[in-house]
């Protein structure tokens, strides 16, 4: 089968929506699937098509960025031509470009599949507004000329102001993690390279965006600082020039300077290699998001393969992990007390919180996304070749 991923941005950005749609375009390749990544050439540096891990990427030029968005007037015709070389269509939302890929895929007669992987919030102002509602009009169009649209969890798409009105076609997929064993001796290295021997340890893995809640934790650094004198936070994630929050950026950065490095290091992007050890190295991740553009987070579940159990904050899907596991606790939305009171109760209690490797490697895998998808795409590229089956008479 051929497959044609679309999405803004893709590999080498890092986001909870890049790491799903290469883990999931990998697999199928590495399945014996043919399958190609359209996207945007945000960087000029990057190649305008390359192969990665089997898979080929092809990226449009960006004539003018909107926000976080971009206009690439040539993507249309580039669209057209791929979806016609391939046999099913999978769009991954939010994006501008929703609704004339959905028209593309019908013009085309291939079976569109849209994966929404989370409401879109823009920063505040009259003109991010206008770019909200353009593309959830966009995304809008796309449910109805779509075959199928994939939530993470159905708490989620019960939930969402998208997902909730195209419930018919909604197909439940839990997302991939891939997370290796963490190495007893590479995660000593690493509490010693970031002098955490008998620290408690708060890990955070995430962009320093707006909706990532990341002001909850510093607004709940005095009251553990109280209970706990020598704690220290590790932040994993770019934290500087991250697109559309630079506002954001100056806005935090003096707070958490008054924090110092004794109780809040930023250690930038860590590659796969390294994640095991953050992981294990912590003592409870958290996730104190702030609205519906975090739809799971999928870098709980990766923590609980390591041991480390998840705090998140009470959103539809986010919520979901510790809820399904027992391993970890769901506190309100932006409630830095709550926070600071959950992180104490698991740093005092850890084996309340312990459960198996195995128990969490059941309910999320790689394997099971994959296997998910292609079952839906198989079936969405029958259906075409079963109706005409049904309607053109046989010869006598």
């Amino acid at each position: 089968m051929s497959v044609l991923l679309v999405l803004t941005y893709y590999h080498p950005h890092v986001s909870g929506l890049t790491i799903y749609a290469k883990r999931l375009a990998t697999a199928l390749a590495q399945r014996g699937h043919r399958v190609t990544v359209l996207t945007s050439r945000y960087d000029p540096a990057l190649p305008a098509e390359e192969a990665i891990d089997g898979v080929r990427v092809v990226r449009v030029p960006v004539q003018l960025r909107v926000s976080k968005g971009v206009i690439m007037p040539s993507f249309p015709f580039v669209a057209w031509r791929l979806i016609r070389a391939h046999d099913v269509l999978s769009v991954h939302l939010p994006q501008f470009e929703a609704s004339l890929l959905g028209l593309l895929g019908r013009l085309a007669n291939r079976p569109v599949v849209l994966t929404y992987h989370c409401d879109l919030q823009l920063p505040r102002g009259w003109f991010n507004r206008i770019v909200d509602r353009v593309i959830f009009a966009s995304n809008y169009f796309a449910g109805h000329l779509a075959q199928a649209a994939v939530a993470y969890t159905q708490d989620f798409a019960e939930h969402s102001h998208f997902l909730s009105r195209f419930l018919d076609k909604v197909r439940v997929i839990p997302p991939p993690v891939i997370m290796p064993k963490p190495d007893a001796a590479t995660v000593e290295a690493f509490r010693q390279t970031h002098d955490l021997a008998g620290r408690p340890v708060v890990g955070m893995a995430a962009r320093l965006a707006t909706e990532k809640g990341v002001e909850v934790l510093i607004d709940a650094m005095p009251r553990l600082l109280e209970a706990f004198p020598r704690i220290k936070v590790l932040f994993a994630g770019q934290y500087e020039d991250v697109m559309g929050e630079e506002a954001y950026y100056r806005r935090l950065m003096p707070l958490i300077e008054r924090l110092g490095p004794e109780h809040w290091e930023f250690l930038d992007v860590l590659n796969q290699e390294q994640m095991p050890a953050f992981f294990a190295a912590c003592d409870v991740l958290i996730v104190p998001s702030l609205n519906s553009t975090e739809s799971f987070g999928l870098v709980q579940v990766e923590a609980m393969l390591c041991g480390t159990p998840s705090i998140a904050s009470n959103l539809p899907g986010v919520r979901q992990p510790p809820l399904m596991t027992g391993m970890g606790e769901v506190t309100p939305i932006g409630d830095p007390v709550e926070l600071a009171e959950a992180i104490k109760r698991v740093m005092y209690n850890p084996d309340d919180y312990s459960r198996p490797r195995s128990l969490i490697e059941d309910a999320f895998s790689l394997d099971r996304t994959v296997s998910g998808y292609e079952a839906l795409f198989e079936e969405l590229v029958a259906e075409p070749r079963q109706t005409k089956d049904r309607v053109e008479p046989r010869e006598a």
